[in-house]
């Protein structure tokens, strides 16, 4: 993006749609908004109001010095006039991104007409700029520059089935060659279909096509049954984009040996590749508020610098359209093979929450250890392996966390990204921050206080870690972003006895409670409560163990980085120095390549005292709310003062932390 002093400014025009580009014109930086043209409701100028721009009902009436038009008017496919007012605005010399569709004709008759006026015009088709569906494509050519893609298989409601043309070009660097067969008939007899399939090939990749082929024209997107969904496959592997919004999926490709009598080889050399996790999830996933708040309006703005680039390259607007020229041709082509679409009216549908499809059941006890990867990695060192120089074990009094604390992100970031992260975001969307900063208790190498700062870019964050190896790589995470550098303040405190703010708006205890007896957890809560803003949240997550038991050491996780496998084992037995407490044991063992002894092995154990939601509840004097995550992930809540609780203010001081 050009990063000049002089801005680009924008008129945008269509306030429906609209709404969009004129956010992301007056929140990008190079870029001034200049105004709205509308049809002129009483909406769309108590916007232009708000947003502090004038508002025209007029071509005639725009002022000089307006740099670029975004047209979110229909275009003649759809019933409007967007196409004439795009040419109309390039009459003027301003230049002009359309968003789509248009048909094939106005499009060729829209970029002709910018090269005789010497201006640039862009077809915006919006989705492939969206944040996830870029992070697809560029892992798409990544991965076809390796290896040959031996399929894609897409699926996409009707009406966004010319963006996905575009994704689909993208990420496979080309659009040539193309072919396309007709769907199959359907047979009468089996009754309406909600999805039309094709199959052919695009930039000489066989392609499966699903499209539901259904149109409320009155409200397409309201009714669509998903959003762009497309599987890439090479021999390497499955690369997916679930959804339009994320996340993306890397699945690899199952190989396993076998020997003379054709039986799988799992263990020993040539095995490595069997540690590589069957899906790993990369990015993660907001709410469809992030998605109008956030992702679109920065996808509208990578395609205004898309625009800003034309301009000042200054080239042949009818050339530098010829991709979007292709992806149009066969956009259109497939619409004619599917034929119109079928015309329903549905009812306004009921959205499920994650809640209403996997409630919090109790999980079985041998899967319950199994997803508790983030904060269970390690502690206390307690297996003295004398007299063998390849294996390591934490000095004595070591404190908890600290020996394995080098291995905790291998696994815990893939827990953190797919639950607790994605969860805690969601709830401080729209959470009151102003009354005080969040504390992140036992914040460990900080995933989740990185993405408590990435969900809330203006949230300060007091996070606390006594564990100096875990407490390493926490700093390193903050002084390496500026960002966090400016918001997260570090501190080698520990409950229930460290220093906190007058005033807390969030507190978080993941992973926290069980290594605290009941009377320091009691003593906590009370200082929690004494110091927790009036409509405070505090979120917990704990384990899925409520009473002790035995878990038999067990390898959960596998991870490799250069020349190295790690392979983690973890298990658990009740305390016999102290009833209704668990031993959680922690073992890491280093591989060198495929080499079938462990070149180094690091040993951690710590307590825990089970505890459930509940107990919880009851020690804290406060309403838990369980909140969504993924299936297996440990129980996370949400607890708040019931609004009749009395609240004891904490003494005002000049200090910063009391």
């Amino acid at each position: 993006m050009n990063t000049t002093s002089t801005p680009f400014r924008v008129l945008v025009c269509g306030t429906n749609f609209g709404r969009f580009y004129a956010e992301a014109a007056h929140r990008r930086p190079g870029y001034q908004l200049a105004g709205l043209l509308s049809r002129g409701s009483a909406a769309s100028r108590a916007y232009a109001q708000r947003l502090g721009v004038p508002h025209y009902t007029d071509t005639g009436d725009l002022p000089a010095g307006i740099d670029a038009a975004c047209v979110a008017v229909s275009s003649s496919i759809s019933g409007g006039r967007g196409t004439d007012l795009a040419r109309a605005l390039m009459d003027r010399g301003i230049h002009v991104l359309q968003e789509h569709p248009v048909h094939l004709t106005e499009l060729t008759d829209n970029l002709t007409h910018a090269r005789r006026r010497g201006v640039q015009y862009r077809l915006n088709t919006h989705y492939p700029h969206v944040a996830p569906v870029r992070d697809f494509v560029d892992a798409a050519r990544r991965l076809v520059a390796q290896q040959q893609p031996l399929f894609v298989d897409a699926a996409t409601p009707v009406h966004l089935m010319h963006p996905l043309v575009d994704i689909l070009g993208r990420a496979l660097g080309t659009l040539r060659p193309w072919r396309f067969a007709d769907p199959a008939p359907l047979p009468a007899e089996i009754g309406p279909q909600p999805f039309r399939s094709l199959h052919g090939m695009l930039a000489g990749v066989p392609l499966t096509l699903r499209v539901h082929h259904q149109l409320d024209p009155s409200d397409r997107d309201n009714h669509a049954l998903h959003w762009h969904r497309i599987s890439l496959g090479t021999e390497g592997g499955v690369l997916t984009l679930a959804d339009t919004h994320g996340p993306v999926l890397w699945s690899p490709r199952l190989h396993v040996g076998r020997d003379a009598d054709r039986r799988f080889v799992l263990d020993g050399p040539g095995t490595g590749r069997l540690g590589l996790g069957t899906t790993a999830v990369v990015g993660t996933t907001g709410t469809f508020r992030t998605v109008f708040s956030d992702l679109w309006p920065q996808a509208v703005g990578g395609a205004l610098d898309g625009l800003r680039d034309a301009v000042e390259q200054d080239g042949d607007a009818l050339r530098a359209g010829q991709y979007d020229l292709a992806v149009c041709r066969i956009w259109t082509d497939l619409a004619a093979r599917l034929g119109p679409p079928e015309i329903v009216r549905p009812a306004t549908p009921r959205p499920l929450a994650l809640s209403d499809v996997f409630p919090a059941p109790r999980q079985a006890r041998t899967d319950a250890h199994r997803a508790e990867t983030d904060r269970a990695d390690a502690h206390r060192a307690e297996t003295d392996r004398a007299g063998d120089p390849e294996r390591t074990r934490g000095p004595a009094g070591a404190a908890p966390y600290t020996p394995s604390a080098e291995f905790f992100d291998l696994v815990a970031a893939e827990h953190t990204a797919t639950a607790s992260a994605p969860a805690v975001a969601a709830l401080l969307a729209d959470a009151d921050l102003s009354t005080g900063p969040v504390v992140d208790i036992g914040a460990g190498t900080g995933l989740v206080t990185e993405a408590v700062a990435r969900a809330r870019p203006d949230a300060e964050i007091l996070a606390c870690e006594p564990a100096v190896g875990m407490r390493a790589v926490l700093t390193s995470r903050v002084f390496s972003d500026p960002d966090l550098r400016s918001r997260v303040t570090v501190t080698a405190d520990a409950a229930p006895d460290l220093d906190l703010p007058d005033r807390m708006s969030v507190v978080l205890l993941c992973g926290v409670l069980g290594h605290l007896d009941a009377d320091a957890r009691a003593r906590l809560w009370r200082r929690v409560n004494r110091r927790l803003a009036p409509g405070g949240l505090v979120i917990v997550e704990l384990m899925q163990f409520e009473e002790p038991l035995t878990l038999p050491d067990t390898r959960l996780a596998t991870a490799t980085a250069g020349r190295h496998r790690y392979e983690w084992s973890f298990g658990a037995a009740p305390d016999d120095a102290e009833d209704g407490v668990l031993l959680l044991h922690s073992t890491w063992r280093v591989y060198r390549d495929d080499a079938p002894e462990a070149e180094r092995e690091v040993h951690d154990s710590y307590r825990w005292a089970p505890i459930g939601l509940k107990e919880v509840v009851a020690e804290s004097g406060m309403t838990a709310r369980a909140l969504p995550t993924r299936p297996g992930a440990p129980p996370l809540a949400v607890l708040t003062r019931a609004p009749d609780a009395p609240h004891t203010p904490a003494p005002v001081t000049t200090s910063i932390h009391r």
